[in-house]
């Protein structure tokens, strides 16, 4: 490509922890992404199995690997970050993949979208234990407002649209330097989320209305096991960063609306300020390029 040198550099962090069954289908994702300017690192939690002889085999590959133990998933992230130097940044867990050409559509809308700070797939995916496709939908965009209603905190309780999905977001250096450089490592299962809610203090979070990344699902995963563990850190976090229980039947109208109401219909209530239309990045096929929705 003539233009590599004008490319961003994509900090990726893996977390591993006897992930022989598919640390090497995480790795050959990234690799056969083709994009020429990654930045790799992998930190694996001092593994039994045979997941480092499998990493060995790709050596070349990363900028940085560590085996040692630590402290838990988002100690491993934290600390893998800190030899990190690109400008766009991610992880990327040792059992989730990306599509093919997402780094290079999440490179070209950071360059051709420069108020954009981080971004994330409107449709995110789910694989499972073969890597076979097995679930993706729309959602319908992410705000602060709609964070601190819980509509992006399902199964707790309260009708809501859908996570922010870990593998499809990405964001820019600045944004993680604003929001303070950190992952919350004091935190087993929800660091994620905690994130989230961070950047959204500093910037709105934009939507891809392509999908960028799956989710693996897999009996045992860490997610899977201790998912009431996962929403009960989450809800610490809401309440701490001012968030507000919604009442059922007020989640399901805006909820249900969001996701049924005729687009035309949205526009002319967001015009009246009573409808909060929110941030898409759409493919506009007959220009050929990607253009700015409020949605």
């Amino acid at each position: 490509m003539s233009d590599v040198g004008t490319l961003p550099t994509v900090s990726i962090v893996t977390p591993s922890f006897n992930s022989e069954e598919f640390i090497e289908r995480t790795i050959l994702a990234v690799k056969s992404q083709e994009y020429p300017r990654i930045e790799h690192v992998l930190m694996d939690g001092g593994s039994t199995d045979t997941t480092m002889r499998i990493v060995d085999r790709h050596r070349a590959h990363f900028a940085h690997v560590e085996s040692a133990k630590d402290k838990g998933m988002y100690d491993a992230i934290d600390r893998g970050f800190a030899h990190t130097t690109g400008e766009i940044m991610t992880w990327l867990n040792s059992d989730d993949e990306w599509f093919p050409g997402t780094l290079r559509t999440v490179t070209r809308l950071f360059r051709e979208f420069p108020e954009v700070e981080w971004l994330t797939s409107g449709y995110p995916s789910a694989i499972d234990a073969t890597g076979a496709m097995i679930a993706t939908a729309r959602l319908s965009g992410f705000s602060r407002k709609g964070h601190l209603r819980g509509e992006f905190l399902p199964a707790c309780g309260w009708p809501a649209d859908g996570f922010i999905q870990q593998e499809s977001t990405f964001w820019r250096r600045s944004l993680w330097e604003r929001a303070g450089s950190r992952m919350d490592d004091s935190l087993q299962f929800a660091g994620d989320f905690e994130l989230w809610s961070r950047f959204l203090q500093h910037a709105q979070l934009w939507c891809v209305e392509i999908p960028l990344g799956c989710f693996r699902r897999r009996e045992g995963q860490k997610t899977a096991v201790a998912f009431q563990s996962y929403l009960d850190e989450a809800r610490t976090v809401f309440a701490r960063d001012g968030g507000h229980v919604p009442s059922r039947l007020g989640a399901s109208l805006r909820v249900g609306f969001r996701r049924h109401a005729p687009p035309e219909l949205k526009r002319f209530i967001g015009r009246l300020g009573v409808y909060e239309r929110r941030p898409y990045l759409l493919y506009d096929w007959s220009n050929a390029r990607w253009v700015e929705s409020w949605q």
